[in-house]
């Protein structure tokens, strides 16, 4: 198949680097084939230190070592590209900024966080309906090849709940947003929808996310400021538990995702479906006021 012109908004994460290495590098050892970065623009959030002090960097380094064109708008990156990352670190931004593409009807991928609030997400489901535009959503964990092995291992079983851990820096703006959102994929992906509350427990070193499903699930979230920076999970079913360790396997979290974007960019499809996406932006919300609260607060 024909190269995708891939146009990046927001170079202020590292994963503008990330994936860019990945499908602009044919040596590299996690090629990606099928799509190319080939034009960008800046962006960047004046209050955010950890969006406005990395800006520079990054495009620097798409421009002079990955020859991307670097252009002064969200509008150019989409007239000179056939597909869109999304990749402002600030979710604030997001609706903004996809106000100023949808219509030109490109596949988007918007990098995690999807927004912060649950309303924006769904203005966002509803500017993408309105103009035909497809998208997806999610975080690099949740097609992690552990987590994917483990639950090809239950598939025809019932899945009766899952415990899920990983690093949880909190960011000002963003709370439980910032990195809960990586581990509410892993969840996500093996629970699906129907969450009907969510319970927080915190302190300064550690955060515990319950959530409680409408079927009788429950799931829960290990956040931790303290000890190791590693992703994991326990899935249980009637038959047994099954183990997973979110770094192993033979690629990285990056690649595997890709991949699945790749595919989403050549069929419209994305893997994932946009109203769990936007659930998910709820449930973290939920979270995220339980968090200042200490109630239980219903999604």
């Amino acid at each position: 198949m024909d190269t995708i012109r891939i146009g990046m908004i927001g170079l202020d994460t590292s994963h503008v680097v990330a994936f860019t290495k990945l499908l602009n590098d044919p040596a590299h050892q996690y090629h990606v084939p099928g799509g190319k970065v080939v034009v960008a623009f800046p962006g960047g959030s004046s209050d955010m230190e950890l969006s406005y002090s990395r800006v520079e960097g990054f495009t620097h380094e798409l421009r002079d070592h990955y020859d991307v064109k670097i252009v002064d708008s969200p509008e150019e990156v989409a007239e000179k590209c056939d597909a869109i990352f999304l990749e402002s670190v600030d979710g604030r931004v997001h609706l903004k900024q996809f106000k100023k593409i949808v219509s030109y009807q490109k596949p988007v991928f918007i990098d995690k966080p999807f927004t912060t609030s649950s309303k924006e997400a769904k203005d966002i489901l509803w500017l993408a309906d309105e103009n035909q535009t497809p998208i997806m959503s999610c975080s690099a964990v949740r097609f992690a090849v552990g987590l994917s092995s483990a639950l090809k291992k239950l598939e025809g079983k019932t899945i009766i709940g899952m415990d899920c851990y990983g690093p949880l820096a909190i960011e000002a703006h963003h709370g439980l947003f910032w990195y809960g959102i990586h581990t509410a994929d892993m969840l996500y992906r093996a629970f699906g929808t129907g969450c009907e509350r969510v319970t927080v427990t915190k302190n300064a070193d550690h955060d515990v996310l319950i959530g409680e499903w409408k079927d009788g699930r429950i799931g829960s979230l290990r956040g931790n400021r303290k000890g190791n920076n590693t992703f994991g999970a326990a899935i249980h079913s009637n038959e047994k538990t099954e183990f997973v360790n979110a770094s192993s396997g033979d690629k990285p979290y990056y690649a595997a995702l890709l991949e699945e974007i790749v595919q989403f960019l050549c069929t419209g499809i994305s893997p994932v479906d946009i109203n769990e996406t936007v659930e998910i932006t709820r449930f973290l919300e939920a979270a995220n006021e339980s968090r200042s609260t200490g109630k239980t607060v219903e999604l």
